[in-house]
C-alpha cells in the first residue's frame, strides 16, 4: 500500500465511522438537502474505505459514477423545493408523484443507483467494492460494518421516497407547473439517462480487463441480501417514521452526534459572543 499499514487501518477505521454516521443520522433527518449531503458524505467515506483497502481506481470509478446520480438527485431536489413552495421539510410532502411524474422517476431512479439496484450506475462501482472488500482478511467486524452501511444508504432512501411521492399528503403546497420548464426538466432528464448506461460505459473504460473474483456464495450475494431486506424493513416499518420520539437518541443523531460543536462550534460562539 502506498498509505502504509498503519495509516490505512486508520483510514479504514474513520471512513466506516463515517459511513455508519452519516447513514445514522440521515434516517432521522427530515430537511431534503440535508438528507442528501449526507448521503453525499456516506458516499465519500465509501470511496476512503476503498482507497484505504488499497483500490485506488475503484475508488475514482465510484467518484465518477456516484457524481452523476448525485448530481441527479440534487437537482430533483430543487425542483422539488422550487415546486412544493420553498419548502424543504419532507414531512410537508407526500403524494407528490402525483404532480412531479417525470422529477419522481428521476429521482427514485438516481436512488436506486444510489442504493447498488443491479445494472444501474452506482451498481457497477459499489458492488465491485464490496466484493473485493471482502477478499481483504480484516475480520468479520469491518465486513459486518460496511454490510450495515449499506442497509442504512437503503433504510434513508426509501423513507425520502416514501415521505416525498408515496406517503400521505403533508400540507404543504404544491406547483406542478415545474415540470412545463424544459430549463428544469432538460438536465434531469439527460443526467437521468447518464445514471441509466454511465456505470457500464465508464467499467468498459476504466477496466479494460474483466476482473475475477472468487468469493463464497454468501458473501457474493451478500450484498443484494442485505439491500433486498433493508428496503423490505424500511416498507414495513413506514408507520413509525411520522414519530421518532425517540428522545436522546433522536436529538442525538439530529446533531450529528454533537460533532459540531465537538469540532469548533462551540469555540467559535464563544469567541463571537465575547467579541
Amino acid at each position: 500500500f502506498i498509505l502504509g499499514e498503519t495509516c490505512s487501518a486508520l483510514l479504514l477505521f474513520i471512513s466506516i465511522m463515517t459511513m455508519f454516521m452519516s447513514g445514522v443520522v440521515a434516517i432521522f433527518e427530515y430537511d431534503l438537502k440535508k438528507i442528501i449531503a449526507l448521503s453525499t458524505l456516506s458516499q465519500l467515506g465509501m470511496m476512503m474505505f476503498s482507497i484505504s483497502l488499497g483500490l485506488y481506481e475503484l475508488a475514482f470509478f465510484h467518484l465518477l459514477t456516484h457524481a452523476l446520480f448525485k448530481a441527479l438527485l440534487f437537482l430533483c431536489a430543487g425542483i422539488l423545493i422550487h415546486g412544493a413552495g420553498n419548502t424543504q421539510d419532507i414531512r410537508s410532502f407526500g403524494g407528490l408523484s402525483l404532480n412531479f411524474p417525470l422529477v419522481t422517476v428521476c429521482m427514485n431512479l438516481a436512488n436506486l443507483s444510489l442504493c447498488g439496484v443491479p445494472f444501474l450506475a452506482g451498481f457497477y462501482s459499489k458492488d465491485l467494492i464490496v466484493e473485493l472488500a471482502c477478499q481483504y482478511s480484516w475480520g468479520i467486524f469491518v465486513l459486518l460494518m460496511m454490510f450495515i452501511c449499506l442497509s442504512l444508504t437503503v433504510l434513508y432512501s426509501v423513507r425520502l421516497t416514501y415521505l416525498s411521492f408515496v406517503g400521505p399528503y403533508g400540507g404543504g403546497t404544491s406547483i406542478s407547473v415545474c415540470e412545463s420548464d424544459y430549463s428544469l426538466v432538460g438536465p434531469v432528464v439527460i443526467l437521468s439517462f447518464t445514471s441509466l448506461v454511465s456505470g457500464p460505459i465508464l467499467s468498459w473504460l476504466n477496466f479494460p480487463a474483466p476482473v475475477l473474483i472468487f468469493l463464497p456464495v454468501f458473501l457474493k450475494w451478500g450484498a443484494l441480501f442485505f439491500v433486498g431486506v433493508s428496503l423490505l424493513v424500511m416498507l414495513s416499518l413506514q408507520g413509525l417514521t411520522y414519530s421518532y420520539k425517540w428522545g436522546v437518541v433522536s436529538k442525538f443523531s439530529g446533531l450529528m452526534w454533537f460533532l459540531p460543536w465537538l469540532t469548533g462550534q462551540g469555540f467559535s460562539m464563544k469567541t463571537l459572543k465575547n467579541a
